[in-house]
């Protein structure tokens, strides 16, 4: 069946959200860049933003942004409205940016430790992290948004599976914040988090790729055409429960063999605890085995520990290596503690893709995938989940 065509109503709804869509990924755009990035004319660039000055979207100022000396002012993100507190929530830690109307950073991020026993005293730490907040700008309507560790339904806002957590009962955040603090909350994957990051802050970002943060578990989360791929589920980007070794040890996920078992920084200190404890080591206790202290065996030269690390690597480089044959997405980034082994542990994963017949680097005008580090601060990484807001105007808009 043939969709109908754009009437001139719905041609302008769709240039408003084009509009919007830069002006919150630049912050502060002059008439005339606009009509470069959209390719319209001056008069209809004028006519769109006068409709969103009208429905107060966006606001006017007066600041020059030409380098040539003209002056017709410049459009933003209107700086009144609610802020966003983010927020990347394990069961044992809070880290938290607050945020300005636009997106903005305020002050520096925060962050909490504690152990959470149960889904109140999780829920009991987020609603005094926020109050914190709230004490110091008594002014603000400040709103919630999370990033939660493992799997959530981001439509209901619950928390479905929190593999670090005491419990295994789902968790109805949204539901239970709201109701007890008054204020809106969104929340989503900790690798949504990341992903909504480079996807509106990375100044080189592009319409396909990938994000995977290797930390105490392994996630991913893909963006296709520009868009967060969830699945109907919300499970996309499980590539931690990929099995790279069916005769493996178990994982939390009931599977024997995934990749989480092998190659998480859970995993590794796993491994660590178990060596140490038959070949003792006066400077490692295996009882109380840090990431730092794992970290710092392995600067050390530890040669078991470089091994079990090498090893990860590889298992990384294999799965993304069978990803990227069905997705062939050309630009991955990777975060997480494990960054921390550096460019070594960052080149035996490439070397995994390097063997990828189907996506060879040697060819004029190549798009062979790229495998990086990803760049930017921790602030802008949790600052990343407040655009859920933004994803749910826009889409409202178009």
């Amino acid at each position: 069946m043939l969709r109908p065509g754009l009437n001139n109503a719905r041609v302008r709804q769709v240039n408003k959200a084009i509009f919007l869509t830069h002006l919150w990924r630049e912050k502060q755009l002059r008439k005339s860049q606009l009509a470069q990035l959209t390719g319209l004319s001056i008069p209809a660039v004028s006519n769109i933003l006068q409709e969103l000055m009208d429905e107060g979207r966006i606001s006017h100022s007066t600041e020059n942004l030409s380098a040539r000396g003209l002056n017709s002012g410049s459009f933003q993100i209107p700086l009144t409205g609610p802020w966003t507190l983010c927020m990347n929530i394990t069961p044992t830690s809070i880290e938290s940016q607050l945020a300005d109307a636009r997106l903005l950073p305020v002050g520096e991020p925060g962050r909490q430790s504690f152990n959470a026993e149960s889904p109140r005293e999780l829920l009991d730490n987020i609603a005094q992290h926020w109050r914190h907040y709230r004490q110091r700008y008594p002014e603000q309507r400040i709103n919630l948004a999370l990033g939660v560790h493992g799997q959530v339904d981001p439509v209901t806002g619950v928390s479905q599976t929190m593999p670090q957590g005491r419990w295994k009962t789902p968790v109805e955040m949204k539901y239970l914040l709201e109701e007890r603090l008054g204020v809106q909350v969104r929340l989503d994957n900790d690798c949504v988090m990341l992903a909504l990051a480079e996807k509106w802050q990375n100044p080189a970002g592009l319409r396909d790729f990938c994000v995977i943060n290797v930390d105490y578990g392994i996630g991913s989360s893909f963006v296709i055409h520009d868009q967060v791929w969830r699945g109907s589920l919300y499970g996309s980007g499980q590539i931690g429960h990929t099995i790279v070794d069916p005769d493996g040890s178990a994982c939390d996920c009931g599977r024997y063999g995934c990749l989480e078992t092998v190659a998480s920084l859970s995993a590794l200190k796993k491994q660590a605890r178990v060596w140490l404890k038959t070949q003792p080591n006066p400077a490692l206790n295996p009882d109380a085995l840090t990431t730092s202290a794992l970290l710092e065996a392995w600067r050390g030269g530890d040669v078991r520990i470089q091994a079990w690390v090498e090893n990860a690597a590889n298992a990384v480089g294999l799965s993304l290596y069978n990803f990227l044959n069905i997705l062939n997405i050309n630009q991955i980034w990777l975060y997480g503690r494990s960054c921390s082994f550096g460019e070594e542990w960052l080149h035996t994963i490439i070397r995994q893709i390097g063997f990828n017949p189907f996506d060879r680097d040697d060819s004029p005008g190549s798009k062979a995938t790229r495998i990086s580090f990803g760049k930017l601060s921790r602030a802008q990484q949790i600052l990343g989940i407040g655009y859920l807001y933004v994803e749910s105007q826009l889409n409202d808009e178009a």
